[in-house]
């Protein structure tokens, strides 16, 4: 039996279709295999070249690239905004001794110093020793923002002698006396809010002795709080200016000699005298006052005192004497 021509071209067609079909699907597959053992060869070629130990130190030289690169970035930022301390809570106060040449020149550039600084000048006290040298006594203030470079000014005047530095943080302090005068400006309100409701006159006078007693609780928090805030932004240096040092610069070193035996030896006599001196000035007024009653009572009181007369004895009379027996002379006669 003859198979039509229509037939067979429709079978031809399909199984031509189908060839192609497998010819490009094992095409197809032949070049995915191709491909991914050529990657893995590659991978794996990379492997023995870089040896065992590049595999476990790829991750962490990535991980220690990325820390570096944002450590630089953090400490980049921070170098360009360095940190500011706040000041706004803490006391400063300095005393400074210095010596100059000149008291009331160096006086003069400590005061320019401080105004020009935007502070002013406190205390004054001047003395002048028996020499004639004088000593200056000052306290200056100053804003604290400019208290170094104003402590550093003043100590170029002369020799340094004695600097001492304080700092007192009392940011604590700020922060709580704010908190109370807000509470304490509440109360307040609140308390005057119920004087303006208040219908009584005995609520009306319990609240005003409320209300007075809260306000003064207040003027006292106000008062502690520009205390402390003229404390925190000004800062405190006493400055003492002398011609002289006001200590010995230094102790002789070794043992004291024939001058220095001399001198303790002359130090120590006139301390003795010196006391000696201050213990008769103590006793002199006594002695004073008891050697004119001596006298007193030698000149008057002696005249007053009465008189013994001396008694003479009787001669007759059954009391008197014996006789003197007589004297016999020679041959047995009285005389």
């Amino acid at each position: 039996m003859h198979t039509p021509r229509s037939v067979r071209r429709i079978r031809t067609g399909r199984a031509l279709a189908g060839v192609l079909l497998v010819s490009s699907l094992a095409l197809a597959g032949c070049g995915a295999a191709g491909d991914g053992g050529t990657s893995s060869d590659k991978a794996a070629s990379g492997d023995r070249k870089a040896g065992p130990g590049a595999k476990e130190a790829a991750p962490g030289t990535a991980d220690s690239a990325a820390s570096d690169s944002a450590a630089s970035g953090a400490g980049g930022s921070r170098a360009a905004t360095a940190p500011r301390l706040d000041t706004s809570g803490i006391i400063r106060t300095a005393f400074l001794t210095v010596q100059v040449k000149d008291v009331p020149e160096a006086l003069d550039r400590a005061r320019v110093t401080a105004t020009g600084a935007g502070g002013f000048v406190g205390d004054e006290t001047t003395t002048r020793d028996g020499r004639g040298h004088e000593r200056t006594r000052v306290v200056l203030r100053v804003p604290t923002d400019r208290y170094d470079q104003v402590l550093a000014d003043l100590g170029g005047a002369g020799k340094i002698l004695e600097r001492t530095a304080k700092a007192q943080d009392v940011t604590d302090q700020v922060v709580d006396v704010e908190s109370r005068i807000k509470s304490q400006r509440a109360s307040v309100a609140r308390v005057r809010g119920l004087m303006d409701r208040a219908a009584k006159l005995s609520d009306v006078v319990a609240l005003e002795g409320e209300l007075s007693s809260r306000e003064a609780d207040l003027e006292a928090l106000l008062a502690r709080q520009s205390s402390l805030k003229d404390r925190t932004s000004l800062a405190t240096i006493t400055l003492s200016l002398s011609e002289t040092p006001v200590r010995k610069a230094a102790e002789k070193a070794g043992d004291p000699g024939f001058v220095d035996a001399l001198a303790g030896g002359w130090d120590a006599f006139v301390t003795t005298l010196r006391w000696i001196a201050m213990v008769l000035g103590a006793v002199l007024p006594f002695a004073v006052c008891a050697a004119v009653l001596v006298v007193l009572w030698l000149r008057f009181g002696r005249s007053r005192l009465p008189r013994r007369r001396a008694s003479v004895p009787a001669v007759s009379g059954a009391g008197s004497l014996p006789a003197a027996p007589p004297v016999r002379g020679e041959g047995g006669k009285d005389a």
